[in-house]
């Protein structure tokens, strides 16, 4: 699982009949202390996440384990929103 940032959103009206209805997400990995690091990236959505969301994200096949993205061609999914990240003992995000 990776740590991310939704920085914006995509709409694509030509794609894979089995991602019709799926939100597409960009998304750029970020630290512990959400400080953006790499490139954007898009996913699926899962958890009704938006621009600004920590999120925590799947790729490879494992990307392909959720209940939405099943035997889909997917290589990222967002399966959960962060609350806050807590490391050594010190709070790094908190959302607000």
């Amino acid at each position: 699982m990776l740590i991310a940032k939704v920085i914006g959103t995509t709409v694509s009206t030509i794609k894979d009949e089995q991602l019709t209805g799926q939100k597409l997400l960009i998304l750029q990995q970020t630290d512990e202390t959400g400080a953006a690091i790499g490139k954007p990236y898009v996913a699926v959505d899962t958890v009704n996440a938006g621009v600004g969301d920590l999120v925590l994200t799947a790729h490879g096949s494992s990307a392909r384990q959720t209940a939405i993205t099943k035997d889909r061609p997917v290589d990222a999914v967002i399966m959960a929103m962060i609350d806050s990240l807590e490391v050594d003992g010190k709070i790094t995000f908190q959302k607000t």
